[in-house]
């Protein structure tokens, strides 16, 4: 198993539920530093197994990654774990720098905590007007963010300058999201025309062969949209 360590093979899991934002960031992270050999374990979240509910007791939610029987749970908290455990295996996706490195964690809160949080009315409108309405509270977050990324990328194609790091990894695990609102929706959050850098970082991003193979087909993301749109809708 690649990335497990000098002491050999170990015991690597990844309850996950396969077209969640957050645990496909978890298999960015992974992917970009060359962390491979693990066992995905999907979770029927309305039907959570007794390995998750003892796995992650308080929040009762996936991702989580148990390493040699110790359980891991955050998306964030376990993407700076494995930059951590495996330190050497690939590029470091937190700055080394302490004031650069707090940056990073600021954005990546961010990106969680303020920008996909206005999205969220948007997934349970279930009229056209309704979406359209919703969609303009999102706007001004991904203004910030377009800000942010001039500041941080340095005029590279990351936010971690000439290569991936944990802020682009936190964002790029909303990516098929995305595109799958946008197809099912008639959005365009990542509009070239108005974000023009947030929109070449978001190709460059999918484009890097680790990104491609971690990612789930955007068909899978719209098929899992459409159900919460019915569920919602009824």
């Amino acid at each position: 198993m690649a990335g497990l360590g000098a002491g050999g093979a170990a015991e690597l899991r990844l309850l996950e539920e396969r077209v969640s934002p957050y645990c496909i960031r978890v298999k960015h992270a992974m992917a970009v530093k060359g962390v491979t050999g693990y066992e995905c374990v999907e979770e029927d979240l309305e039907h959570k197994s007794e390995l998750l509910l003892a796995s992650n007791p308080v929040h009762k939610k996936v991702p989580v990654l148990i390493h040699n029987g110790a359980p891991v749970c955050e998306s964030l908290v376990i993407v700076q774990y494995v930059d951590e455990v495996w330190a050497g295996a690939g590029p470091a996706l937190l700055p080394s720098d302490p004031y650069e490195r707090s940056r990073a964690r600021f954005w990546a809160s961010y990106i969680d905590d303020k920008f996909f949080s206005s999205y969220l009315p948007f997934f349970t409108a279930t009229t056209e007007e309704a979406r359209a309405e919703k969609f303009k509270d999102v706007i001004p977050q991904v203004e910030t963010l377009e800000e942010a990324f001039e500041e941080c990328s340095k005029g590279k194609h990351f936010f971690g300058g000439d290569r991936i790091g944990f802020v682009d990894v936190a964002l790029g695990g909303y990516l098929r999201l995305f595109k799958a609102l946008d197809e099912v929706a008639g959005t365009r959050l990542l509009d070239a025309a108005k974000f023009p850098r947030l929109a070449a970082w978001a190709e460059h991003y999918e484009a890097v062969d680790a990104i491609r193979g971690a990612s789930p087909a955007v068909a899978d993301v719209v098929a899992f949209y459409k159900k919460m749109q019915a569920a919602a809708s009824h």
